[in-house]
């Protein structure tokens, strides 16, 4: 079974292979009482990848590692700058299903192969504190690199490796880095051994150009020339996103296709977390995929809805797989707050118990079915098209013109449906109907929400404002629906303790009181709307 560690570290430059060891005296380090000499222990590492290194190039690595107190399998997961999550397993001949599923996103259907040897003599010290606690682990490595596959090249260095102790206090290596480069050393230029392994050994290109091929001597009209005459539409389309990707946003098209693609990679990268039931990893993925359909949907005059309605489609369906896990979750975190809540006096028979037994089948097989969903080929497809769509966007007309007008319209477009909805509810008595139409408006507050997300880079000010009336309002109506779901709950789980001879007293206090909650905010929906109207749309 795989466990998981929290990496602080921070990589040196060090001298050629063979040189002496750049580590200064460390002992007149804020905090550091002993430096204890731990000796040399020799690694061997082997780095797996897929053959065009898509886990490389998302900053992931996966290594098989022998020699020091942590020989096994080897998977580093991205943070944020210098912190990883390491996933460890157990040594074997292959790599272990557990990590192969934590890759799955990335590698698809791609063979994993062995890509980079790294054998390292790592020479390590402790700094301890006068209590003997340590604070950091500092090496010294000299590596040799050997290329397995896609070329042939070795390459030797030397590196310093500080890494914080768990628990420790990340400032402690700002008090270490001050010394190192007082000492002539300077932060490593490569992320990682796995990296700059991978650019010293790559085969050399040659800078010889190659010569460009005639052009096939032919006329201009039949068979030959079918196919190759474009529309004026279709060649804007065609300039506005021939940029790459990283360039600013210049036209409509680009900053969507910028909001399309970072909801994409948020997608790829919450895989793994979602699979380690990392907290809020759920959440945010439903949102990604939420944030994506809804941007098909009010841009449909920037990306063609004949290719990318089959898509949203294909999303709602995932959205749905995941609000299996998600709704659980929520419902269970609020009947357990809203009991807390309750006197004792009021709190009769085993609630809590059964609430408990109710929690766990459903969340067990909730979790059970999302894990299948994620290894299924339905997933990994939809994963393989949005790439496909990213890299080829089905662009209309619009998407080549002027982001204020083309976008602004799409989001006043949405404005206007959230205002019609919010309209009818109020119009409505209290009641399922009214329930109803109050959740429908809290959706196209999202979508218009999502909109003008989108809209903002180009839009600024007005945009951003508008994203926060439209959280606001999904707020306030989400709260109203939640109040249904849990009425709805709590009026299952009163029938299973009648069913079981129990008491179905609080299971009626606690509906009274979401009663009281949702009238509060229906109470609350003609001023918050109000106040949103006012400001408009962009």
């Amino acid at each position: 079974m795989a466990d998981t560690k929290r990496e602080i570290e921070r990589k040196y430059e060090g001298p050629p292979a063979g040189g002496d060891t750049p580590l200064p005296d460390l002992t007149d380090v804020p905090g550091v009482s002993r430096v204890i000499d731990k000796g040399v222990a020799e690694l061997d590492a082997t780095y797996y990848d897929t053959a065009d290194q898509r886990l490389a190039t998302a900053s992931l690595t996966l290594r098989r590692r022998t020699g020091g107190d942590d020989a096994g399998w080897h998977l580093k997961l991205p943070v944020s700058e210098g912190v990883r999550d390491e996933i460890r397993a157990p040594l074997s001949d292959s790599v272990p299903d557990d990590l192969t599923a934590l890759v799955r996103s990335r590698v698809r259907e791609a063979e994993l192969v062995p890509v980079v040897r790294l054998l390292s003599a790592r020479d390590v010290r402790h700094l301890v504190d006068a209590s003997g606690t340590l604070l950091a682990e500092v090496s010294v490595d000299r590596v040799r690199a050997e290329r397995l596959s896609g070329g042939a090249g070795s390459a030797e260095w030397t590196e310093i490796e500080v890494e914080l102790a768990d628990d420790g206090d990340p400032a402690f290596l700002d008090k270490v880095e001050k010394k190192l480069r007082k000492a002539g050393l300077r932060r490593s230029a490569s992320a990682s051994k796995l990296a700059k392994a991978l650019e010293d050994t790559a085969p050399r290109r040659s800078a010889k150009p190659e010569k460009p091929e005639k052009p096939e001597k032919s006329g201009r009209s039949g068979k030959a020339e079918k196919g190759e005459k474009a529309t004026k539409a279709t060649k804007e389309a065609t300039d506005a996103k021939s940029g790459p990707p990283e360039s600013a946003p210049r036209t409509a098209g680009d900053h969507v296709l910028a909001y399309v693609r970072a909801q994409r990679d948020a997608i790829v990268e919450l895989d793994p977390a979602v699979r380690r039931d990392v907290p809020d990893s759920v959440h945010r993925m439903r949102v990604a995929t939420r944030r994506l359909r809804s941007t098909f949907r009010s841009y449909g005059k920037v990306l063609d809805r004949t290719v990318t309605g089959p898509v949203g489609d294909e999303l709602k369906w995932l959205a749905a797989e995941l609000g299996v896990d998600r709704d659980q979750e929520v419902l269970t975190e609020h009947l357990t707050a809203a009991l807390d809540g309750l006197p004792s006096d009021l709190i009769m028979g085993p609630v809590q118990a059964r609430l408990d037994t109710w929690s766990g089948a459903r969340r067990s097989g909730s979790r059970q079915r999302l894990i299948a969903v994620l290894d299924g080929r339905r997933y990994l497809d939809l994963l393989t098209t949005l790439d496909t769509l990213v890299a080829g966007p089905p662009l209309l007309e619009a998407a080549s013109k002027e982001p204020e007008k083309v976008i602004a319209k799409a989001v006043r477009k949405d404005f206007k449906k959230v205002a019609d909805l919010v309209g009818q509810a109020l119009e409505l008595s209290p009641g399922s109907e009214r329930d109803l139409a109050m959740h429908d408006a809290r959706k196209k507050a999202k979508r218009t929400r999502y909109a003008a997300e989108t809209a903002t880079p180009a839009l600024g000010e007005p945009a951003a404002e508008l994203v926060k009336s439209m959280k606001s309002l999904q707020t306030l109506l989400g709260d109203h629906q939640d109040s249904v779901m849990v009425r709805e709950t709590l009026r299952e789980l009163a029938a299973e303790a009648q069913g079981a001879d129990e008491n179905a007293f609080t299971y009626g206090v606690l509906y009274g009181r979401e009663e009281q909650r949702a009238a509060a905010v229906e109470a609350a929906l003609p001023g918050e709307w109000e106040a949103i109207e006012d400001k408009g749309a962009v």
